[in-house]
């Protein structure tokens, strides 16, 4: 009877540890994306904090399928002072056939010498079965994106991006939420 105790105990003691070292396990994604769906035009609703968009007061993002798998990327952001920057790029996904997790690489300085290291990791962590909300992350949980179809976004969708964020282990305290056109307007 000891034994079996004994035997118990290192078992629950190994399933405790199973993760011992392994580092943090990076959240959940979709299953996998319909690309045709997915592309089109996407409003940020919420983003935790990213050197390159410290500026950004609204973004958006455009994806366009291309040929050989690849998926163009446009990003815009409106400043406060109402001035708009744009950057292009193009994402593929990080295992040939699987479309949740992506590489994004954009054309800039950084990535003509660098190509390999400028490549950034864009996991699609949930998607509505009606492709007008979705959470976009790293998996070190150190980025994220709230995104819509719709500038304005209902308070359904964010209620359920806020939650599914949460649930993967994203601190969402630290948000930085869209502006809207009337806030762009009070600040200049």
């Amino acid at each position: 009877m000891m034994r079996l105790l004994a035997a118990l105990a290192a078992a629950a003691m190994l399933v405790g540890c199973a993760n011992s070292g392994t580092g943090v396990v990076p959240p959940k994604t979709v299953e996998s994306v319909d690309l045709q769906r997915y592309q089109g035009t996407w409003y940020e609703q919420a983003r935790l904090p990213m050197f390159f968009q410290r500026n950004c007061a609204q973004s958006e993002a455009l994806y366009e399928l291309q040929e050989g798998g690849t998926i163009g990327v446009t990003n815009r952001c409106r400043t406060l002072d109402g001035d708009t920057q744009q950057v292009q790029g193009q994402a593929v996904p990080q295992v040939p056939g699987e479309t949740n997790k992506l590489w994004v690489r954009f054309e800039n300085w950084a990535s003509s010498l660098l190509p390999g290291l400028t490549k950034g990791e864009y996991w699609i962590l949930y998607l509505d079965d009606d492709y007008k909300a979705a959470l976009v992350g790293h998996p070190n949980r150190e980025y994220l994106w709230l995104l819509t179809r719709d500038q304005d976004a209902s308070t359904r969708h964010l209620a359920t991006l806020l939650e599914e964020a949460r649930s993967r282990g994203y601190d969402t305290r630290e948000l930085i939420w869209r502006r809207t056109a009337a806030e762009m307007a009070l600040q200049r």
